[in-house]
Parts: C-alpha cells; sequence; structure tokens
C-alpha cells in the first residue's frame, strides 16, 4: 500500500502575535511542523507533502532537510482548497492521509489504526469527544449511530451546537474518491471557504461508510493557535518524555521541572536527575550518573559514575568515567575529560582535552589546551590564548602543579611533573621537574600611612600628630 501524506501547513497564525510563522514555533526546540513530519516518516512507503503558503520563503529555509514535496497555496481559501492544490500528486491507488502542521502530538498508533479503516467502501475519520466542542466542526450522525456530515460551528444549529463529538480535520481516504469529492468542492457557506469536511456528505451520498476513532488522549489532536495553547503542549510534551525517562529507570526528582529538547541515544541505569535540569541535542548518559539541579546538558557524552553538581553548563562536551563537576562548572564545546578528573566550581574549559586524574577546582579559564594526567591546576589559573586575531595552544604535561593565580601564555608547554609558583605569568615553555615562577620583589614600607578620605584629612593629621607626642 502506498501512501499520500498531506501536511496542511500554509495558515498564518494571527493569534500568536508573532512575525514568525505559527508552524515555526517550537515544541522542545523543534518546529510545530517538524513533530508532524517526524511521526508521518515512520510510516512505511510513505511520500509526504507540505502545503505551505504564509511565510513561504522562511518556512522552506528554515526545514529545508525535509524529505518533503512542496506545494505552495499562495491564497489560502480553506481547507478544501489547500488539498486541491495536492489534487495532480495524488494517485486513485494511493491512500491519502490529512495532517495539519500545527497538531504537534499525533501518535503514530492513532494513525496507524486510522489508516487500517481505509477501504474501497469506506473513509476512515478521526474524531474526539469534547466537554467544550466549541470552535470544532461538529460530527452528525443519524439514528443508526452513522456519520453524515459535519458541520462547521459557524454553519451549525443551536442543536447542532449541543453535539460533544468535534471533528479533528484528521483523515484518511482513496486518493480515487478523494480526487473526485475535491472536484465536486464549492464555497458556499459562512466563511466564503471550501471546506475539506464538505466530502463527509459526498461520501455518504456515494454510498461510503464513515469509520471513526478517537485518539488514546485528547491533547493528541489540539492544535496551536496562541501562546497558552503553545505552553500548555510544551508540558504535555515534556511530561511524556519524563514518564519515558521514568519507565526506562531513571530518577527524576521532579518530573514536571524537567525538560527533554532532544534526545538520549544511549541510556544508563540508575541515573538522578534533580529539578530544572535541560537537556539537548543528541546525548549519552551512562550508568550511576547524578546530575544536579539547574544543570543544561547540550550534545554531550557522560560516562559511568559522573557526578554533576549543580548549576553546571555542558555544551558539546565528553565526561570521562568517574569525575566530577561543578557546582557552577562551564564545559564548552570540544572539552574533552578523561575518567576521574575533577573540575570545580567556577571554572571554564573550552577546546581543551584533560587526562585522567587531574583537577582543576576553582575558578579558572582553560581553553585551547591539552592537559595531561594527574595534573594539579590552582585557583584563578588562565590560559592566554588569545592574541586579538589568532588561537594558540597550551601544553601541560603529565603531573604538572599550577600555582593560583598564574597566567599561562599560549603558545607554552609546561614540562612533566614541573611546578609553576603561585602568581606567576608564564610566557616561556618550563622544564620538566623544575620549579619555575615570575615575580615582582616584595617589599615593605614602614613609613607608608594609610589614606583617609579628603574630608577627614585634618581630623586625622590632628589624631596622628597626638599619637606622636603620646609615644615620645
Amino acid at each position: 500500500m502506498k501512501i499520500t501524506t498531506i501536511i496542511l501547513a500554509a495558515g498564518k497564525g494571527t493569534r500568536m502575535r508573532s512575525q514568525l510563522p505559527k508552524i515555526l514555533h517550537n515544541i522542545a526546540n523543534k518546529p510545530l511542523l517538524q513533530h508532524v513530519y517526524d511521526m508521518s516518516r515512520q510510516l512505511t512507503n510513505n511520500a509526504i507533502k507540505i502545503v505551505y503558503g504564509h511565510g513561504a520563503d522562511l518556512v522552506r529555509e528554515t526545514l529545508k532537510d525535509l524529505d518533503v514535496t512542496w506545494i505552495e497555496q499562495q491564497q489560502q481559501l480553506g481547507t478544501g482548497h489547500a488539498v486541491q492544490q495536492v489534487s495532480h500528486e495524488i494517485t486513485e491507488s494511493d491512500t491519502v492521509l490529512i495532517l495539519y502542521g500545527d497538531v504537534p502530538l499525533l501518535k503514530l498508533a492513532t494513525v496507524e489504526q486510522l489508516i487500517v479503516n481505509v477501504s474501497d467502501t469506506s473513509l476512515a475519520l478521526l474524531t474526539v469527544d469534547l466537554l467544550d466542542p466549541t470552535g470544532y466542526g461538529r460530527i452528525v450522525r443519524n439514528a443508526a449511530g452513522q456519520v453524515i456530515k459535519i458541520v462547521e460551528e459557524k454553519d451549525a444549529t443551536p442543536i447542532e451546537k449541543q453535539i460533544i463529538e468535534g471533528n479533528t480535520g484528521i483523515l484518511a481516504v482513496q486518493g480515487k474518491h478523494l480526487k473526485k469529492w475535491l472536484s465536486q468542492l464549492t464555497n458556499n457557506n459562512a466563511q466564503g471557504e471550501y471546506y475539506l469536511t464538505d466530502i463527509i456528505e459526498m461520501a455518504v451520498a456515494d454510498g461510503v461508510t464513515i469509520l471513526t476513532t478517537q485518539p488514546e488522549t485528547i491533547d493528541e489532536v489540539l492544535g496551536v493557535n496562541n501562546r497558552i495553547q503553545l505552553s500548555h503542549l510544551e508540558r504535555i510534551y515534556q511530561l511524556e518524555q519524563a514518564n519515558r525517562l521514568m519507565e526506562l529507570g531513571v530518577t527524576l526528582i521532579d518530573p514536571a521541572r524537567f525538560d527533554l529538547r532532544g534526545s538520549i541515544e544511549n541510556l544508563g541505569v540508575d541515573i538522578i536527575i534533580d529539578v530544572n535540569v535541560i537537556i539537548e541535542g543528541k546525548n549519552s548518559i551512562g550508568n550511576n550518573v547524578t546530575i544536579g539541579a539547574n544543570t543544561s546538558i547540550t550534545n554531550s557524552i557522560i560516562a559511568d559514575d559522573v557526578v554533576i553538581l549543580a548549576n553546571c553548563i555542558l555544551d558539546n562536551a565528553v565526561v570521562g568515567k568517574g569525575s566530577k563537576i561543578g557546582p557552577y562548572a562551564r564545559l564548552r564545546p570540544e572539552t574533552v575529560l578523561a575518567e576521574n578528573v575533577h573540575i570545580g566550581n567556577f571554572v571554564e574549559l573550552k577546546k581543551s582535552s584533560v587526562a585522567a586524574f587531574s583537577k582543576i577546582n576553582h575558578l579558572s579559564y582553560i581553553g585551547d589546551s591539552t592537559v595531561g594526567a594527574n595534573v594539579n591546576i590552582g585557583a584563578g589559573t588562565i590560559t592566554c590564548n588569545y592574541d586579538g586575531v589568532n588561537k594558540f595552544r597550551t601544553i601541560i604535561e603529565d603531573g604538572a602543579f599550577i600555582g593560583s593565580d598564574t597566567q599561562l601564555i599560549a603558545p607554552v608547554t609546561i614540562g612533566k611533573n614541573a611546578t609553576i609558583g603561585a602568581g606567576s605569568t608564564i610566557t616561556k615553555d618550563s622544564p620538566e621537574n623544575q620549579l619555575t615562577l615570575s615575580r615582582a620583589k616584595q617589599i615593605s614600607l614602614a613609613a607608608w600611612q594609610r589614606p583617609v578620605k579628603l574630608e577627614n584629612q585634618a581630623t586625622g593629621n590632628k589624631v596622628l600628630a597626638e599619637t606622636l607626642i603620646k609615644d615620645k
């Protein structure tokens, strides 16, 4: 069976009050339309067509990597008109699936059940029972319970408005039927638009049965029309991700305060994640990992037995087994830590590798560096790797000890087991097994007087004079 999926995504989304087309607003850092596309891609033998319109250039550019046929609807004249733009792409033997670019949480299982109901004599329609169906088209049935038509709310009678079964707009039908009915659509209604829902009456007239199914939850078929609805679906999506991780054995201290805005490709066991943790991009988290509160992790690999304390940022970093990070540490792109490395509070690393058992525990910046094993880097150390135009590399060999408040002016190499005295500015390579330091001579001035505020200078001089007389 060949499937043609048509995703309707041409609307402006006026109620979003945004210059950005509605379908490009994000849930979990991914455009609404991308969510729909990703789900539909899981269907086998499926050709995806996207009908787009508002913000056409931006939509195409933002989602240029999608494997789809783009079809522009230059005038937005209703859902029926939108599907008509794809009519020439539909073959009679296709099963045609109609989806919407602003309904991001629809599940694959729901769609598969819909497709199962399509035959030469049946059309599959997804409906939903609503406590408040305001705004939805109503499903009108006859006395035998068979669907006979869908009436849009603006065209509904007071009695029809009391119906709680609403139309989601999502349906599947054989191509030969759809092509015929699309050619018969008119815009004789309150909106002056071509309603796709009018094909239901045409199907009934042609003896095609309307088979309805409903989603597991209402949230699956909720669309986004404003920021409130966008926020609601974001939380629904995030809770789904949290529940999935907990089912896989992850401990989330508070599932309502956790965001997965990407994926965890490899997931270990006995992982504990505290509140307000955000995970983005593609990540790997090993066994026995603890992640502290308010931590952000992006495109990173975290090995077994790692402890990440609160308020850390990991961005495109690799953390080796048994390492300890934070609190308040930042690992920037191309940071690679070997096993049992300690990175402490207010330490920032960028484009650097740190070998096993090395420690950078306090208030340091290590950039464009290669740090060996068993190195101890003291508080306040800075690798000065940028001259305003070019970046240079710092090499710190195994066993080196870098005293506090040291500046290493790259390019420079600190030899194996070398010691750098605290407060040094190192501009030349330091030899192995030696102490290297650079300091100004320390002096103390016995006659020095602490300065006083100008308005208190006269009083201060008087007190000083009286003190000198007493001393004599």
